[in-house]
């Protein structure tokens, strides 16, 4: 009898701070190589203090591993799930020493995020190859599951949930509703090497067609870099302004670039964006994320079969799935020099 191709799932996402004591740390983490005022730190730690310093990704992460745990004892196959993280605990490092010590030799590796890009996809593969090299035993071969951002489970697990936010809305004024997707700026230097934003464009497309509701848009929030560096626009608090001033009065916010609700959501969305929105006068509903709908749990088994069974790859419109291997040399990015005073 044959050995089973892979013998383990490995879900990797970018991790969060659970406590005030964590914060800092975390932050240093995320923040390592990149030059970054102090002020600017102090800033973004007061944003989780409004939390109690606790990140939602973490709690939301360990629902989707339960979630995912079920569809593949049901579906198949029922691979053990591990968990590591960039930039905190579980910290990819420690996971893949214990997958080794548990005898995992090869795994899959789902990562948190639908797009390409180096932030959303190579640098995950760069932190693996890192965390493999730390690992001291014989680390595991992790082989990263596609991207899937037009998978017809990602298109559904966010179509729902704007249909539920326009149910808020009342009836004689939801046809004239403005949809407004977001997603993370980066860099427009990081954007120009990679497909993120023809990705995000195509989600939205798709997810709209689906709710169905025409008017929408696609806006980016929670810049992080320099003044002088230009990020993707235009930026999401700009946008809603020019929104209140063709007089619309209802805005439905999805934050499609985010599977779930990273702080990113939760304080630049739910707090600043919507202090602005009752400023403008606006009528604001957030959309969740896909968190752990059926549709998306059903999605990543799916994404599991197409490797260890060979189901089809399904995709919604008109563009071939990202392949399974990423091509060498893939989304690059080289950080700009600081600018001199």
């Amino acid at each position: 009898m044959s050995e089973p191709p892979y013998d383990a799932l490995l879900v990797i996402s970018f991790g969060g701070p659970e406590g005030m004591d964590e914060v800092e740390p975390f932050l240093r983490n995320v923040l390592r190589g990149k030059r970054v005022p102090e002020d600017r730190i102090r800033e973004v730690a007061h944003h989780y203090r409004i939390f109690d310093g606790v990140s939602p990704i973490n709690r939301q992460n360990r629902e989707l591993i339960e979630a995912v745990r079920r569809e593949l004892r049901e579906k198949g196959p029922d691979l053990p799930l591990y968990w590591g993280n960039r930039n905190w605990h579980p910290l990819l490092p420690q996971t893949l020493r214990e997958m080794a010590a548990d005898g995992i030799r090869k795994a899959l590796g789902f990562v948190t995020s639908a797009y390409s890009s180096y932030s959303g996809c190579r640098q995950y593969l760069e932190d693996i190859r890192r965390a493999q090299k730390e690992t001291g035993a014989p680390p595991p071969e992790i082989h990263k599951l596609r991207v899937f951002y037009d998978h017809p489970g990602f298109i559904e697990s966010n179509r729902d949930p704007i249909r539920a936010a326009l149910r808020q809305i009342p009836g004689d004024r939801r046809s004239r509703a403005q949809l407004l997707f977001t997603a993370h700026s980066i860099p427009l230097a990081m954007a120009r090497g990679c497909d993120y934003v023809d990705q995000l464009r195509e989600t939205c497309r798709l997810v709209a067609e689906q709710v169905p509701h025409s008017a929408w848009s696609l806006a980016y929030q929670s810049r992080s870099g320099p003044p002088h560096q230009p990020w993707l626009e235009p930026d999401a608090a700009d946008h809603l302004r020019r929104i209140a001033s063709r007089g619309v009065r209802d805005v439905v916010v999805s934050p499609i670039g985010f599977i779930s609700d990273h702080m990113e959501v939760v304080f630049d969305l739910d707090v600043e964006l919507a202090e602005q929105a009752r400023s403008l006068g606006l009528n604001l509903v957030r959309a969740a994320t896909a968190g752990t709908h059926p549709a998306f749990v059903s999605m990543v088994g799916e994404l599991v079969r197409e490797r260890t069974e060979g189901v089809r790859r399904r995709y919604l419109g008109d563009r071939e799935p990202v392949p399974d291997t990423c091509p060498e040399g893939c989304c690059p990015y080289s950080s700009p020099a600081p600018a001199r005073s």
